[in-house]
Order: structure tokens, then C-alpha cells, then sequence
């Protein structure tokens, strides 16, 4: 496969995850990286976890990529999905599967595939999502954070309609309208800086995915851009 041709791919749930991973690499001027290796790098949403999977297996029986990388939220129960990233792996030709995830995210190479990292969010560690993520990335002496819990809480006890899986939803989406300019998303919430991208958290994943796409990891040493104007 010539230089020009590789493709690279990271594989998200849906449009959000997509801004997310947009305003995160954007800061660090990665995506740049790979047009100065003139290779092809997309993030494709699936419209929800089971479209990804599906999406993945396809793809990988392919053999059109040579980079994958899959984010999915973990929800209620980690083992259980990563058991069903391990069948579709074990079953496109991938032998050196862990059992478990890395906390640091995991990356699989095997001959004549492409090479396959998963990051289970938010942590790869306990069930969770997105939103998990991104209030892992809220400032440390946030004040308004326990108030939000808060108030969920408190709606939670009223009969609130969304399902228990979705608190943490609600906990961040509230705390979100209270920002300088109240309701914006999460990857604009990265791009004005309401959350810290220099947290251990943000940059675990960063380096998870430099090292999965072959990104010198020297740029996240450098001082993120600014992108709020």
C-alpha cells in the first residue's frame, strides 16, 4: 500500500461523539498531520452503537483501511461490550485479543489487518459515556458541578422522565447552560473552553490516539489552539 493511499478511520456512536473528537484533535493541529502525510482521515458516526458494530465488521472484512479506531460508550456494562468487540474481532482474523480492555486504551495489530484500537468510554475502566468524559474534563474547583448533581437529583425524585442510564446526560447538559454562553454541545464546550483539554483524562485519550494513528506525540506538549473566536 503506497503512502498516499492510506486511509485511516475512527469510528463513532453518533454526531456528538463526532464534534467531540473534531474540537479535541483540532486544538492540537492533528488532523493537519495527516494531510502533511497526504492520508485520508475521517470520523464516521453510525447513528448509535449497533450501526457502528456492524459498520466495523463490514469494514474490516474489507481491508480498505489500514488504521481503525472505535469509540463506543460502555453504558451499564463494560464486559459485555467488550465481548462483543472481541467476537467481531476474533472473527475478521484478530488473534491477539486481550480479555480486557487497557486502561489506556487498547490497540491490537495483527499481520495483514489493519491495526484496530478501541477506546471504551469514558474510561475504559467503569460504564459510562461520552458525557462522562467530557465532565471528567470540568474545571477542579468547579463550583456549580455538585449543584447540577443537585438539582438532577432532585428532578429524579419528581418523576423525571429520562431513563437512570441518562443521569449523567442531564447532570452535564445542565451544567452546560450555566456556562458563559449557556447550551452549547459538548465539542463546542471544548472549542470555548468551558472544559479543561489539558486534563489527564483528555490527554489519555489524545495519546491513546496518537499512538493508535502514528501521531508524533510531541504535539500535545504544545500549547493547545485557540479556537473560541
Amino acid at each position: 500500500m503506497s503512502k498516499e493511499s492510506l486511509r485511516n478511520f475512527l469510528y463513532v456512536e453518533g454526531r456528538d461523539d463526532q464534534a467531540v473528537f473534531r474540537s479535541l484533535l483540532n486544538c492540537y493541529n492533528i488532523i493537519d498531520v495527516f494531510e502533511r502525510r497526504k492520508e485520508q482521515f475521517n470520523i464516521n458516526e453510525h447513528e448509535g452503537v449497533d450501526k457502528l458494530l456492524a459498520a466495523l465488521k463490514i469494514a474490516l472484512k474489507s481491508g480498505y483501511a489500514q488504521r481503525f479506531g472505535v469509540v463506543i460508550d460502555v453504558d451499564t456494562d463494560l464486559s459485555k461490550t467488550w465481548q462483543k468487540l472481541y467476537e467481531i474481532l476474533r472473527s475478521t482474523g484478530y488473534r491477539e485479543i486481550p480479555l480486557e480492555p487497557d486502561p489506556q486504551g487498547t490497540i491490537m495489530k495483527q499481520e495483514t489487518l489493519p491495526i484496530v484500537g478501541v477506546w471504551l468510554m469514558p474510561d475504559n475502566r467503569f460504564p459510562g459515556m461520552m458525557e462522562d468524559f467530557i465532565s471528567f474534563l470540568r474545571p477542579v474547583d468547579d463550583i456549580f458541578w455538585p449543584m447540577a448533581e443537585d438539582i438532577v437529583q432532585m428532578v429524579i425524585e419528581k418523576g423525571a422522565h429520562f431513563r437512570p442510564t441518562y443521569k449523567s446526560k442531564a447532570c452535564l447538559h445542565t451544567w452546560l447552560a450555566w456556562q458563559k454562553e449557556p447550551g452549547k454541545p459538548m465539542g463546542l464546550a471544548i472549542t470555548k473552553r468551558f472544559v479543561d483539554i489539558k486534563s489527564i483524562h483528555a490527554q489519555l485519550l489524545l495519546q491513546w490516539f496518537c499512538k493508535l494513528f502514528e501521531v508524533p506525540s510531541d504535539v500535545l506538549q504544545t500549547q493547545p489552539k485557540n479556537l473560541a473566536h
